[in-house]
Formats: structure tokens, sequence, C-alpha cells
């Protein structure tokens, strides 16, 4: 195999496929890209087994051929190579690999193409396109709030399911962390009805973003009752899905909320994150005394003192006094892009929900506190 690159072009590829990559591997072959030269194309396979990414990218092949090497390595010498050169990879196919740039001459070890895992590929039962904004926007909005906690595995990742709000048929996708609950959907793409219910991985989330903060155009999605596959232009990532049942979150979304509040949303977020700055970085309270088109938010620490901010709402109901985690308050609001932020609430104790007054597309659940 012999090739040359730019290496912006190698950097931008690497960086997409190494991140899959663990750092630690007891599987020596598991720690490296699989590199193929063919047909003016530079192909990258990297997986952790339960991943699957490829991309490819335009080169200058002059001899055909496929190896691996160690994927963290490669990708920082290309990192460290300076910008603008041309770089010459060469496999002599005796398990060495050789990266030249300008004066720059590096040596590394290879493992056999054979050895290399393919977990791509196989059939999908549903197949649709998605506008890669939609696609950016459902997934930005609710990843903030896919669970951590590896005991309640099934809540470690995004649930994709096609879904009815009204009469219009929707793809909805949710995450909670039993604190906090987003759900945000796009019209049902064609091909997606009837899809199951499907849990994507917190890992294939990221990298998934990553892929699409640049993309335009459309990605290929597949849905089978195992894997996900998303295709791009140049980058395919196929990933295994969480093998469990989500809950009905629909259960805990409350539907007799009956106390109103609009607020411009930029005031309310950074009258919140003012306030907060007192509390202490444990709870993160802050409190939220309604009155007649007014709210009144303020923060109280032990250790720092308090503080207290004003600010003009529209709420025309009785007074109530609530608590919030201002981290996960600023988390929702953030994700919103309109003018105002309604939130409608029934008590002290119970969930609130919020929503960007101008898009009916999200919806947002967050568990009071007690401050």
């Amino acid at each position: 195999m012999k090739l040359s690159i730019e290496r912006a072009v190698l950097l931008k590829s690497l960086g997409h496929v190494q991140s899959v990559v663990e750092r630690r591997n007891t599987i020596p072959i598991l720690a490296n890209v699989k590199l193929t030269a063919a047909d003016e194309r530079l192909a990258l396979n990297a997986t952790d087994m339960d991943i699957d990414i490829v991309e490819s990218a335009p080169a200058a092949v002059k001899a055909k051929g496929a190896t691996t090497a160690p994927a963290h390595t490669l990708y920082e010498i290309a990192r460290k190579l300076p910008e603008g050169s041309e770089v010459e990879i060469e496999s002599n196919g005796e398990g060495k690999l050789t990266v030249r740039a300008g004066r720059s001459r590096f040596q590394l070890a290879c493992l056999p193409t054979e050895e290399f895992p393919a977990i791509g590929g196989g059939t999908y039962a549903h197949t649709f396109a998605l506008a890669a904004a939609d696609l950016r926007g459902i997934v930005e909005r609710t990843r903030f709030a896919i669970s951590n906690e590896e005991t309640r595995y099934y809540l470690n990742g995004i649930y994709l399911h096609a879904a009815k709000r009204d009469k219009t048929q929707v793809l909805r996708a949710v995450a909670t962390d039993g604190h906090r609950l987003a759900s945000v959907e796009v019209p049902l793409p064609k091909g997606a009805a009837g899809m199951p219910g499907v849990i994507v991985p917190r890992k294939t989330v990221t990298e998934l973003h990553k892929l699409i903060e640049e993309g335009a155009g459309d990605v290929e999605i597949g849905v089978s009752e195992a894997k996900i596959r998303f295709a791009f232009n140049e980058a395919e990532l196929t990933s295994k899905l969480i093998d469990g049942t989500f809950p009905d979150y629909e259960r805990v979304i409350p539907t007799g909320n009956d106390k109103e509040l609009e607020v411009a949303r930029l005031a309310f977020t950074e009258a919140v994150d003012r306030v907060s700055a007192i509390s202490s970085e444990k709870s993160r309270a802050v409190k939220l005394k309604l009155g007649k088109n007014m709210v009144e938010l303020s923060a109280t620490s032990a250790e720092n003192g308090s503080a207290s901010e004003e600010i003009e709402v529209a709420y025309k109901g009785p007074s109530i006094e609530i608590g919030f985690n201002a981290r996960y308050l600023l988390d929702i609001t953030q994700q919103m892009t309109g003018e105002t932020v309604r939130l409608t609430m029934a008590d002290a104790a119970s969930p609130t929900v919020l929503r960007d007054a101008g898009d009916a597309s999200g919806l947002y659940v967050l568990m009071p506190m007690r401050v």
C-alpha cells in the first residue's frame, strides 16, 4: 500500500474514527485503525465492538492495499505535523507502516487486517433519510438529559421512536436521568413508520454529534432490532443498541399543571446564572418566588451568603415558591432558541413542564427540589 494525502484531510478523518477507540484495550487489534487504499481514496475504520465507524477521504493512491496501525499514535503524528504538509503513507506488508512528511519519518508496528473485526453491514428492517440539521437538532436538544447512572443502563442513551402528537406522526427522541426529561420531535420521515423504539447509547450519540456538526444534506438511517446505522456522504457509523426497555416516559409528563408563567428566555437564563453563583456547588439550588407579573430568584449558601434578583414575567396565578437545580434549569433554557420560555406548574413538589413558547417540537420536564 502506498499513498499521499493532505495533512488536514487525514487529521479530520482520523479525529472522527480514533475517538471510538478505547484508550485501554485487552484485545490489541481494537487499538488499531484499519487503513484501506483504493480508487483514489483512503478508508479509515475503527471499532470498539459496540460502535463501528468508517470514513473515507480523497488520496493519491500509488499502490492499493490495506493494513492496520495504532489509532491514537497515528492521530497524534498527524496532529503534530506542520499545517499544509503532504503526508506519505506506505506499508511494505511486513508489519511496518511508514509515515513521511517533509523531513519527518515515522515507522509504526502493524497488525494483520485479518484480525480486524467487522461489525458493520447487515440488513435493516427500517431505512429512512433525515435532514442532517433535524438530526443535529434532536441530538443536541436531548443529549444533556442522558443518565450517567450505570445501574439504570436503559437510561444511558436517547430513546428514538415513531410516535403521535395530536394526530401528527412524528419521530421523537427522549432522554431522562430521573431528575429531568427532554423530548424533541421532527415530522416522521418516509420509511420510519412502524420502526421499533430503540435506545441509542451515550457514546454513539457523542460520536454521531461530531459527524453531524459539519455535515449537511441528508443522513441515511437504518434500524434493526439490535443495531442502528447512520450513513453520511463520506462516513458510516454503525452501533449496537442498548438491550433494555425504556420506561413509559409519557406517564411522568404532567397534564394538569394549571399555573402558567411566560418569561423572556435570555433574561431568565442570565438571572438564574447570576443568582446561582452564590449557591453551593453540590446542590446549585435556586428558588423562584412567583407573584403577579414578577418572579424573585434567590439562592443562599452557608459559606457564601445569599443572592436575589427580580425579573418581570407574565403570570397571574397565586403566589408560589418552587426550587430547582440551577444547572438543570440552565441546561434546558440553553437548548431553546425562541425569545420566550413557558413554565407550567402545579405546586412546589410536582414536576414542572418547560417549553419554548414559539416551538412546539420540544418539551422538557424538570423535578423541583427543596430549598
